[in-house]
């Protein structure tokens, strides 16, 4: 892969022009010595796994709008290197799909020449904020979404007509427009109008069917997350005729795929929008035995009547708290597969297992992520035998 043309301005990569058999070398290496930082003993470490696709990998993308430099033209993209307040157009970024690069070039053209303000972060004023786009790996379904504030009027009809019309590979599925008045610099829903098409797009992992709307959470690397759950899953030795506990559970991806051999599968997940796509995939898919179940962990725990035969913890990057991670422990289930999206939080879990006469049985390292600092661990911990 050529050195992006952004590279020298955009914070998204930090591994440009390093090869990538290198790349993840480095991160195994970070792994391991994250480990050994926090004395954490293991069985095995069965190395790290590159990412089948390399380039165009990302199926989700949130531009800002903005400017690079202060009063210069619009700008529509990231935020530049160690410069939070300024935004880099990025219409030649490696990481997505080459449409997701015209559809941006294309929104930038629109909105300059129809003269739109962009939203101030000091000011709070103006009204272009946002551009998401997100695509199907398997259906090659493409939802674009424009986020504004409510201080000017969008052409969504003038906007909906130019995309469509764009000589793309994909599919145009649906154009949205979100309102967003919050403050904060991220993307919060206030009201969502659909200017055409659907809300949603459809994808698949491992056979399996998911609806996935404007700010469901979805796995951004179909490819390689489908290598990472084959992994997982292998790691739970018989689960047939077992209960399984599938914590922090997202849109319900694992719990589905898990189902189809333990007797039942229990999703617990905060974000109630999350829980509610899952039961809807899991009707979609025609699977009965899934129950999912919105709250905190730490709460819902203490409510639940069923007791698992295996944990699968797939929390955010924040790691598991504590106390939650106490309550999972205190069920002393024989095997637990934590997949991890930070090795820094894992480290410190993987600390407080020990305590409770729990011993780490193997780590293996994926880069989902490829030329950017992100490592994905999936750990089989199992209880040590009295």
């Amino acid at each position: 892969m050529d050195i992006c043309k952004h590279s020298e301005s955009c914070g998204g990569c930090i591994y440009q022009g390093v090869p990538y058999q290198e790349q993840i070398i480095l991160k195994g290496r970070e792994v391991l010595r994250l480990l050994e930082e926090k004395n954490i003993p293991y069985e095995k470490y069965l190395g790290i796994e590159g990412s089948p696709q390399r380039q165009a990998y990302r199926n989700k993308m949130e531009y800002t709008f903005g400017d690079e430099i202060k009063h210069g033209d619009m700008t529509l993209g990231m935020h530049k290197k160690g410069r939070f307040m300024s935004i880099v157009t990025v219409d030649e970024c490696q990481l997505v799909d080459a449409d997701f690069n015209m559809i941006l070039k294309a929104t930038l053209d629109f909105c300059r020449n129809k003269g739109y303000s962009f939203y101030h972060k000091k000011s709070h004023s103006g009204l272009m904020r946002n551009l998401i786009i997100r695509k199907g790996e398997y259906t090659g379904e493409i939802l674009v979404n424009m986020v504004t504030s409510s201080q000017g009027s969008f052409d969504g009809e003038e906007f909906s007509a130019l995309i469509r019309a764009l000589p793309l590979q994909n599919k145009i599925i649906g154009i949205l427009h979100t309102v967003n008045d919050k403050i904060a610099d991220f993307v919060y829903c206030d009201k969502l109008y659909t200017i055409w098409g659907r809300d949603y797009y459809m994808d698949e992992i491992m056979g399996l069917k998911f609806k996935v709307s404007a700010f469901s959470f979805f796995q951004t690397n179909i490819l390689a997350i489908e290598k990472l759950y084959t992994e997982a899953l292998s790691l739970i030795k018989d689960p047939d005729g077992k209960t399984v506990f599938d914590l922090y559970c997202g849109t319900g991806t694992i719990a589905q795929i898990m189902s189809l051999r333990a007797k039942k599968v229990i999703g617990v997940e905060l974000v109630e929008e999350a829980v509610e796509a899952a039961k809807e995939n899991a009707r979609l898919n025609g699977i009965a035995n899934c129950e999912f179940i919105s709250g905190d962990v730490l709460e819902v725990l203490d409510r639940l009547e069923d007791k698992p035969g295996a944990i699968v913890l797939d929390p955010p990057r924040a790691g598991v708290h504590p106390k939650a991670l106490e309550k999972i422990l205190n069920y002393r289930v024989d095997q637990i597969v934590y997949i991890s999206c930070n090795p820094r939080s894992l480290v410190e879990n993987l600390s407080f297992v020990q305590d409770f006469g729990y011993r780490v049985k193997s780590v293996k390292a994926f880069d989902n992520f490829p030329y950017t600092k992100h490592t994905e661990c999936i750990v089989r911990i199992e209880k040590v035998k009295d």
